[in-house]
């Protein structure tokens, strides 16, 4: 069980790594593109809010890694390299406008939401435990649904 549980909390931290990485490259993006309005200002605030919460995340988890005497797993999932990528290629085609940008954010939050719910699915996952990731994956949800709210505004 407790293999099993260090092995779960491990795939958060690695999720939530990528989710660092690409909030970091989204505020590259908006760098690219000498924008210094306040639309740019808002974003990258926003995005530096979001690597924030995604280490104090991962930290937390490693903690519990940590405890369950497992050590923290450290780099990114697969997963987060190709989206990344993937994210390189559709701005060379659609720039770097603040709609592209929110819309690669958006389908990383989508990710890190799917890895959540797959995480509390685990039946042997102790209580204390399940409430630290169901905390987290509702501090997600409210994170994915603002990055959604400015992409649909942005849409309109």
């Amino acid at each position: 069980m407790q293999t099993a549980t260090k092995h779960i909390l491990n795939d958060l931290v690695l999720i939530n790594n990528d989710r660092i990485a690409g909030y970091e490259k989204a505020l590259s993006e908006l760098k690219s593109d000498d924008n210094t309005g306040t639309d740019h200002i808002d974003l990258s605030m926003l995005f530096e809010r979001m690597i924030d919460q995604s280490k104090n995340f991962r930290n937390a988890l490693g903690t519990e890694v940590q405890t369950l005497g497992g050590e923290m797993a450290e780099g990114t999932m697969i997963s987060g390299k190709i989206y990344r990528a993937w994210m390189d290629i559709k701005a060379a085609f659609t720039g770097h406008d603040r709609h592209a940008i929110l819309e690669n954010c958006e389908a990383g939050e989508d990710a890190a939401l799917k890895a959540y719910r797959s995480a509390l699915e685990e039946e042997s996952m102790p209580a204390y435990l399940r409430a630290l990731i169901t905390a987290q994956q509702a501090q997600l949800k409210e994170s994915h649904d603002e990055i959604k709210s400015l992409r649909d505004v942005v849409n309109s």
